[in-house]
């Protein structure tokens, strides 16, 4: 048999009959009950140990052959994670009532860093799951999107207790300088490659590993790939390269290379960064080659199995 769940008015104080009672005791006693039930209103915060006694008194009825079940205020006590849930009805309960409120795109609207999931779990004491907490961002992101105009307060109120509290000064990367020569100094990575990277104004010549550009890389695709920042920004014959790289092949050395280079470039204009950007020279590729696993020919490749 489905189990009915009845609403939180009814299940706070309920007393229960140890005996059967017949007759007119007992309807009194139900009817008494009902009434204590209706009368009592439950709160967002427990009460102390003081209050609960004197209100379980004052609920119980006159019959010694009943007594008064406390029911939890939180109506998700019995889901594991009362405050996760807690915290997820009530950002759904602002969502649902500001929804018609407009809103801005996600290129107009303010960066904001939220609380990490670590932080989350100290605050509510318990293990949440990283895509519990994830719904939970999204609510948050949503109501950011608000026009900051029409924000309400409540949704002010809400959003500054997720924000996380941040350092100015820490994590913020080192400034760099043109030094007394006139170089600007960069690194980049790429593969197993790393390059550092020497850019001066100058004619447009460059040495890598003290060899010219055409020594160092025989393939016309990887020569391109290192002045490819300078040639989407039309600056080639502008600034001199001078660079030193080490480790992996001629590709990443080359894409490395490139990295470095826009890295520098950035330093002598750093209004370059958007169109730098765009051609894709500015983030660093994560990608590498998938290491050998124990039992596979390769990264994944398995060998062919035969029943016999």
């Amino acid at each position: 048999m489905a189990a009915i769940r009845l609403p939180l008015w009814r299940c706070c104080f309920r007393p229960i009959l140890r005996d059967v009672i017949p007759g007119q005791a007992r309807t009194a006693a139900v009817q008494h009950a009902r009434s204590s039930a209706r009368n009592f209103t439950s709160t967002r915060t427990l009460p102390t140990v003081a209050s609960q006694t004197t209100s379980t008194r004052e609920q119980l009825p006159e019959d010694e052959n009943a007594f008064t079940r406390l029911a939890p205020a939180s109506p998700s006590y019995f889901t594991g994670s009362a405050d996760f849930f807690d915290n997820w009805l009530a950002l759904q309960e602002l969502y649902r009532k500001y929804q018609t409120l407009p809103v801005l795109t996600a290129e107009e609207t303010a960066r904001v860093k939220w609380k990490t999931l670590n932080q989350y779990r100290g605050i509510v004491g318990t293990e949440v799951k990283a895509a519990r907490y994830k719904k939970i961002l999204t609510l948050l992101n949503r109501l950011h999107r608000i026009e900051p105009a029409l924000l309400p307060e409540d949704v002010k109120a809400i959003l500054e207790m997720y924000k996380r509290e941040m350092d100015p000064n820490v994590g913020k990367p080192k400034e760099k300088h043109i030094d007394k020569y006139g170089r600007a100094l960069a690194t980049g990575r790429r593969k197993t490659s790393t390059a550092r990277v020497w850019l001066v104004e100058g004619d447009g010549e460059a040495l890598i590993n003290g060899k010219p550009l055409a020594q160092a890389f025989s393939r016309i695709v990887d020569r391109e790939s290192v002045i490819w920042p300078l040639h989407v920004t039309d600056r080639v014959g502008k600034y001199n390269i001078w660079g030193l790289v080490s480790g992996g092949g001629t590709t990443g050395q080359a894409e490395a290379l490139t990295l470095g280079v826009a890295r520098a470039l950035m330093i002598h204009e750093p209004l370059l960064k958007p169109a730098l950007r765009r051609a894709g020279v500015v983030t660093r590729d994560p990608r590498a080659v998938e290491r050998k696993k124990p039992g596979h020919l390769k990264a994944r490749k398995m060998p062919t199995w035969v029943k016999r």
